[in-house]
């Protein structure tokens, strides 16, 4: 069976369980007062309606369709009851405790076939017995018309709410459902945006600078640090083609091993000697002994990367400052340059390298990135990351 038809029929025969109690309970409240003096001539129906009702408790529970089965033969046991030693009923009262427990009790046990529409039609076959007995039992008060009229009554009425809710909870579990497949589809999507991104910034950083290098003969760089630089890129771009999902490394590359939490100061010199192979001498400035967790620490290096990347290549200067600092809440990375500056007005901004592989993943770890600039007076970035 279905999750969604278990959870339905978990909750209908719950519902037939505390209407079952709540309409027995009545009926037994009013058949003792209306028989106090008297009440060891109903003493056999109320033991009856006890047990009836202890059924019923049972029926919230139960899997199968036995214990409804049960309850509605002890409804009947207890409607015949009134008929042992020919003392059937013939006060008002008692007749209307009596009707009320057949018109209402005991056809709330419809509510656990109403799961499966081949199971309403015992409904018939249920009701006759019922309103046979009933009619007997109260027959020499003369109100018989009442009687049929209130059995009919209830049992029609909580047929068509069983009905009704059945299909209700039908419709409401299927709309969560589909309401479920569609945010599945939706999480899926963007994962594969952001795994998309992901790896654009991954090319960007990689493989992409390489080819740059290359395409200018490598100006300026070392040949040993070229080749040990495009050795790296060979081997990401063979785990990526294996299936891998490399991670971000606090030094400026990526591989399969994913670390928890790092430490700032064990990565700041190793980000240094790589852009000091490259041409780009830098100069750090404060303390490096700061503890961030891991995602947050590869977003704030691998952004801190590229924006000394983008002095390499485009600030026409062979130095750069990196000053950091934090407080409670967070930590600032400062990076200037002396070079040729911009006109931030003129330059799109939204180009990948900054706009992705800088902005977006300090945004992604809730961080934020300010950019100074103008033409001749260098370039200042400062990128801010939660601790």
């Amino acid at each position: 069976m279905p999750r969604t038809d278990r959870e339905r029929r978990k909750l209908l025969t719950r519902s037939a369980r505390d209407l079952g109690i709540l309409f027995t309970g009545a009926s037994l409240g009013s058949v003792v007062l209306a028989n106090m003096d008297r009440l060891e001539q109903v003493a056999v129906p109320v033991v009856l309606f006890v047990l009836t009702g202890l059924g019923f408790y049972l029926v919230g529970s139960a899997r199968s369709l036995l214990w409804p089965g049960i309850v509605y033969g002890l409804s009947l046991l207890t409607l015949a009851s009134f008929a042992l030693h020919g003392t059937l009923i013939s006060d008002v009262a008692t007749t209307g405790a009596v009707t009320f427990f057949a018109s209402t009790a005991i056809p709330t046990l419809i509510l656990t076939v109403a799961t499966t529409r081949r199971l309403l039609w015992i409904v018939v076959p249920a009701y006759l017995p019922v309103l046979a007995m009933t009619t007997v039992v109260t027959w020499p008060t003369g109100r018989t018309v009442f009687v049929i009229a209130s059995v009919v009554a209830g049992w029609v009425a909580l047929f068509i709410t069983a009905t009704w809710l059945s299909a209700s909870l039908r419709r409401a579990f299927g709309g969560m459902a589909r309401l479920g497949r569609a945010h599945a589809v939706e999480r899926q999507a963007s994962e594969f945006e952001a795994q998309r991104r992901r790896s654009a910034r991954l090319l960007h950083d990689t493989v992409l600078a390489t080819l740059t290098l290359l395409a200018h003969s490598g100006i300026g760089v070392q040949p040993e640090a070229l080749r040990k630089q495009a050795g790296e890129d060979a081997r990401l771009l063979r785990q990526l083609r294996l299936g891998g999902t490399p991670m971000p490394r606090s030094s400026g590359g990526y591989t399969l091993e994913h670390v928890e939490t790092g430490d700032l100061g064990h990565t700041l010199e190793s980000v240094k000697q790589r852009f000091g192979r490259m041409g780009l001498q830098v100069a750090w400035h404060g303390s490096g002994q700061i503890l961030l967790p891991s995602h947050v620490l590869d977003a704030f290096l691998l952004s801190l990367s590229e924006c000394l990347e983008n002095v390499r290549r485009h600030a026409q200067v062979g130095s750069a400052d990196v000053t950091i600092s934090e407080d409670d809440t967070s930590v600032r990375a400062m990076v200037t340059d002396a070079g040729v500056g911009f006109d931030l007005d003129t330059v799109d901004i939204e180009r990948l390298g900054l706009a992705e592989s800088v902005m977006a993943r300090v945004r992604d770890v809730g961080g934020k990135v300010r950019l100074f600039s103008s033409p001749g007076a260098g370039t200042t970035v400062v990128l801010e990351v939660p601790k």
